[in-house]
């Protein structure tokens, strides 16, 4: 009813209606926009005193409008917007100032229409056509001339050997392409497309193949009606006719003849399978088991290995030769974790149990880092199968593009399913492990749903032996995402929701926009969007609004946290498909871009990638992540061939320039402290029925299951989660008063915090204090639970209810203790400021279970070689909150003044609330779920050496005889490990408890590291820096085992008769075997209960003397 108001903007953001009546710099310049907040409702936006005031403009049941203007001044109704408008012309109507100066709507430049078929033929010049060239514009003048068609194939047939062809086709090729090709021609130039003389010279040669075909696609029909479902009469009757008619093409009978192949290949197999009660689930699919070729470091020396992974039967077999017995192995739960190298991209440290309950880590160097990826999935695939969890705590996705150019798959696409191709690749030997969950995004995609999810089924089937699920599908015109899952992981998705948003011409047509798909795996949620957007390298800006309009209107995910986009509804959201970004380099380049690209100098050109540059200039995508690009650009590659690209293109008004470039992109946004790695993200290069090649990434993700709290539900919750000294700087001219809701999965509603106090409002910016401290009440206290939860921010406006800003914070950045924070506030895409505060988490008591994705680590190849030195202990020491998560852009963790905080003390110190299995955790190096640890030790010193094997282990002394027979062993040549006798029952003895030593950086977590009363009464008990000490360890290195025979560092102090009894120690949350080389024996200290702290102590528990036995 307002459309055609100058004054009335529609669906404008807040910041863009702002930004517009800063430009008309005129008190009384007004304008309307549809609301943010409520459907159906609108904004009066005011400009006065350089400052933008908003009013609501809400229907009522009538659906009449009003203003909610000034309290006291009467409240008026209209039918009609422009009516409600000549009404606040006059003076005193509530508003701070009347409506004086409308600001027109910026009119839009005109799209021209985009062709939707396919791309026509290049030109071509014919003899006898001269007259035409006066008449083509100078757009063709430039375009170099070709010679005629029957020129250039007379001059290929006299370099074509064709003496291995019969005579009579060698007379019907000669004649076709040297004479009728042209006569073709002449009647492509006369309107008949047909080509009659091609169709002459293939019937020719294909007359017997064509007699072949008569004759065996009937039989081929009789075996499909006898797999086929129940049919109608008339549908049999109807495919029995294609046999008898002759008439049709060759191509087109042998198109028919392949897809009732594959049709029966695919209808057989499912009728077996079903046969058979076999439903393709995970436990059922089939990993062959793998060979890899290794080398094994030890003292130097470098022996030639073979390891041997069998993830169906849970063994990794240590071979000398490749054909060698199979007698030495391990078991699955004996290997306890995977140490990476970072320096080294082919090492790789195994840290496993032996038989005589030590732990031990070996060195193995692959051939190449993508055989050591392999490996590693292999091995973490056989710790997710056999692991015995009821539910994951860690999924793999594969995500997958391809823009199909309206024309038909090849029979064989696995290569994308596979990541196989150019790029960040999976290797060979992880060819038939399945992911979870398979979304497949596709663009200008000629089939029909059903068509397409059966040859993804089809093809995924062969790969995995797997037959996946369909979970959901969305189309819009030739834009579609269809999300395929594990048989088993049918009944963790649910909220399913799709929906799809049309951004073609004036938004209307859907030949550009998006499909999106939204769900919940148990209790983590997932987002997302396969996006077409506009074409055309000078439509940057048209392609940046696109993107808005799909962040603001596409509909998925929970409706209880309407206040916020897409962006921040999701745990994980992943946006893919063609973007249509492009190398922004003038059109002259285009060869020299060619060149750059077979020379595989690619950061040149992403460089000048549009998308990294708005991504980077904060248009479009902010806080996205892209793994880093190594296959070369996917557009515009000639079809047939992925060796030219075909840059150029005839129109009516020239030629038009596409130069290469990544236009298919899959970029990803998380919440911040989660687990997300990529694994691979690169392209096909077997593929070649479009004029773009699809693009692969695949993904390993956290996830969360629903958790049954072991508290008694009848007692009022334990656990609080306090907000305080919030300050938000905001990007506006408004004077409004604003105020902050708190959303959770983890609360039973959403909580409105108290307004705030407008501090500062200058250069565009509002200063807003919050003073006041907001306490959450989470509906599950405990600490597993509660430290996997989110908390989602929004600043909002007092007036109008409308967002001014969101953002996400990790209740596990107050793990340890209150924390501050500072993190980035956007809005509808755009970044509006900043939230600084602090949170501090109180839990009830509970213990953390070890994450399945903890297995992997990444380890810190200098520590072990630097650890001599105090200087680099003070160094590399991070401090327990600097947890700076690069998945949300400007957000940091602040370290506090670990104060304690009420009812964590059992937490994290009391017996029993973590599994006496796990040990230190290294958080500053990998896994972004837990926090960093330092190496300080409890007491506030650099831990002390524990079970040096050069003097013998704190938990048994060894005699002088015992110590020279582990000097030889170190000399001797390496063996692999100490392997547990084939014969020996005890396959699932629990792993032990590794003893920290100097080398390894790592120590049990505690909330502060202050020094033992005893060593260093005057320090403090806050310090998180390393305290002086006198003596210092020696580590001998490797190189150094069994060489050092005196000079002995002293010994750790062990316990004493006649000393108090030690408190219990902190339990570690997860082991980390990163920097040990030894760690014998499974000492596990008596368990007590824990004793009350004196007032003027922390909550830190106190520092134990070092034990080896304890008294009886």
């Amino acid at each position: 009813m307002s459309s055609h108001q100058p004054w009335h903007h529609g669906n404008i953001t807040r910041s863009t209606a702002e930004d517009l009546l800063s430009k008309a710099a005129k008190d009384g310049s007004f304008l309307l926009r549809d609301s943010e907040s409520i459907q159906g409702a609108y904004a009066l936006c005011v400009l006065y005193q350089n400052c933008v005031y908003t009013y609501r403009i809400l229907p009522n049941e009538e659906k009449k409008l009003s203003v909610q203007a000034s309290e006291g001044v009467p409240i008026r109704f209209f039918t009609v917007l422009s009516d409600l408008v000549e009404a606040y012309y006059k003076e005193n109507m509530g508003l701070v100032t009347h409506l004086q100066y409308p600001v027109q709507k910026e009119e839009e430049p005109e799209e021209e229409p985009e062709p939707f078929s396919v791309p026509p033929l290049p030109p071509r010049n014919f003899p006898g056509n001269d007259s035409r060239d006066c008449h083509a514009d100078s757009g063709r003048a430039l375009e170099p001339t070709h010679p005629s068609i029957v020129d250039t194939y007379h001059q290929r047939l006299q370099h074509a050997d064709m003496s291995h062809l019969c005579e009579d086709h060698q007379k019907a090729i000669q004649d076709y392409f040297c004479s009728a090709v042209g006569l073709d021609a002449d009647h492509v130039q006369n309107g008949n497309p047909t080509l009659p003389n091609l169709k002459k010279l293939i019937v020719t040669i294909c007359k017997s193949l064509n007699s072949e075909i008569s004759h065996t696609l009937p039989t081929l029909e009789a075996i499909q009606k006898l797999v086929d479902q129940p049919q109608s009469p008339g549908g049999g009757r109807l495919k029995g006719q294609l046999s008898v008619d002759s008439s049709q093409s060759v191509a087109f009978r042998l198109e028919q003849l392949t897809k009732l192949i594959y049709s029966i290949e695919d209808k057989t197999k499912n009728a077996v399978f079903e046969s058979v009660g076999y439903d393709g689930g995970h436990r059922k699919s089939l990993i062959p088991p793998v060979t890899f070729e290794v080398k094994l470091d030890s003292i130097s020396i470098s022996n030639k290995m073979f390891l041997k992974v069998d993830v169906e039967s849970g063994k990794v077999y240590f071979k000398k030769s490749k054909d060698g017995p199979e007698d030495k192995y391990f078991v699955h739960n004996k290997i306890l974790q995977l140490v990476k190298s970072q320096k080294i991209q082919t090492k790789l440290v195994i840290v496993a149990e032996t038989e005589k309950e030590k732990t031990q880590r070996k060195e193995f160097v692959f051939n190449d880092t993508k055989k050591r990826e392999g490996f590693c999935q292999l091995l973490q695939q056989m710790k997710n199968k056999h692991s015995g969890k009821p539910e994951p705590d860690m999924i793999t996705i594969f995500v997958g593009t391809w823009n199909m150019g309206n024309a038909n798959p090849p029979h064989n696409i696995s290569s994308w399913f596979q990541s196989k191709g150019q790029g960040k690749t999976r290797d060979d030997t992880a060819n038939h492990i399945p992911h979870d969950i398979y979304v497949i995004g596709t663009q200008e995609d000629p089939l029909g749903e059903k068509e397409w999810i059966d040859i993804v089924r089809s093809t995924l089937r062969d790969i995995t032996n797997i037959s996946f699920k369909p979970i959901a599908t969305q189309t819009l015109w030739n834009i579609r995402i269809v999300v395929l899952a594990k048989p088993e992981h049918e009944n963790r998705i649910s909220h399913i929701f799709s929906d799809s948003v049309k951004t073609g011409i004036a938004n209307a047509l859907g030949n550009k926009g998006a499909v999106g798909v939204s769900f919940m795996f148990n209790g983590t949620s997932f987002g997302f969007v396969n996006s077409h957007l506009t074409s055309g390298s000078e439509k940057k800006i048209r392609r940046n609004q696109n993107y808005i309009n799909i962040l603001r209107f596409l509909n998925l995910g929970d409706k209880k946290v309407n206040p916020f986009d897409i962006a921040h509804r999701f745990t994980h959201l992943f946006w893919l498909g063609d973007l249509n970004y492009r190398v922004d380099l003038p059109t002259m380049e285009a060869e020299n871009i060619v060149t750059k690209i077979k020379q595989q100098q690619y950061q040149e050109l992403l460089n000048k990638d549009q998308l990294n540059m708005e991504k980077g200039s904060g248009n479009i995508f902010l806080e996205y992540e892209e793994e880093e690009i190594t296959f070369p650009p996917t557009y515009r590659f000639e079809r047939d061939t992925r060796d030219k690209y075909a840059y150029t293109k005839a129109k009516a008004t020239g030629t038009k320039y596409n130069l290469p470039s990544w236009c298919d992109r899959v970029l990803r946004k998380s919440y911040p402290m989660v687990h997300v790695t990529c694994h691979s993200y690169g392209c096909t290069n077997d593929i070649m029925t479009s004029d773009h090649s699809p693009v692969f990434a695949t993904f390993d993700v956290g996830v969360t299951s629903q958790f049954v709290s072991k508290n008694d539900p009848t007692k009022e919750s334990q656990g609080a989660i306090k907000f305080m000294n919030c300050v938000a700087t905001l990007v506006t001219k408004s004077k409004t008063k604003f105020f902050i809701e708190y959303h959770s999965s983890c609360l039973e509603k959403f909580v409105k915090g108290p307004d705030g106090e407008n501090q500062e409002c200058r250069d565009g910016f509002i200063k807003v204090r919050f003073g006041t401290q907001v306490e959450l009440t989470p509906i599950i206290s405990d600490p597993e639970y509660l430290l996997d939860q989110h908390i989602l921010i929004s600043v909002k406006s007092a007036d109008s209810d409308e967002s001014y800003g969101e953002t996400c914070v990790a209740l596990r950045s107050a793990e340890i203790a209150y924390t501050e924070f500072e993190v980035t506030l956007t809005h509808h895409g755009e970044r509006t400021g900043t939230l600084t505060g602090g949170i501090q988490l109180r839990t009830s008591e509970g213990k953390q279970t070890e994450k399945l994705y903890d297995f992997i680590k990444v380890g810190d190849d200098s520590s072990a070689s630097k650890c001599k030195s105090v200087d680099y202990i003070k160094s590399a020491m991070v401090l327990p909150t600097d947890i700076s998560n690069p998945s949300y852009m400007g957000l940091g963790f602040k370290g506090s003044n670990m104060s304690s905080r009420a009812g964590h003390v059992a937490k994290d110190g009391g017996p029993g609330n973590i599994s006496p299995k796990k040990a230190g955790y290294d958080h500053s190096v990998c896994s972004p779920t837990t926090k960093a640890s330092s190496p300080i030790s409890e007491d506030g010193q650099p831990a002390e050496m524990f079970d040096n094997p050069l003097y013998g282990s704190m938990g048994k002394s060894r005699s002088g005889k015992d110590q020279e027979n582990l000097r030889k062993e170190h000399l001797s040549p390496p063996e692999i490990f100490a392997f547990p006798k084939p014969s020996d029952p005890d396959t699932d003895r629990t792993p032990p408890v590794p003893t920290p030593r100097n080398r390894s950086f790592t120590c049990s977590d505690s909330k502060s590291q202050s020094t033992s009363p005893a060593s260093n009464p005057s320090s403090s008990n806050n310090s998180l820096l390393p305290h002086s000490y006198t003596k210092k360890p020696v580590v001998p290195s490797r190189s150094e085992g069994g060489m050092i025979a005196a000079g002995k560092p002293p010994l750790p102090v062990k316990y004493r008769p006649g000393q108090p009894d030690p408190q219990p120690q902190p339990q570690p949350k997860s082991r980390d075997y990163r920097d040990c080389a030894e760690l014998p024996t499974k000492i596990r200290l008596p368990t007590r209960a824990a004793q009350p702290l004196p007032k003027d102590v922390h909550h830190e528990t106190p520092q134990l003397p070092k034990m080896g036995r304890p008294l009886k």
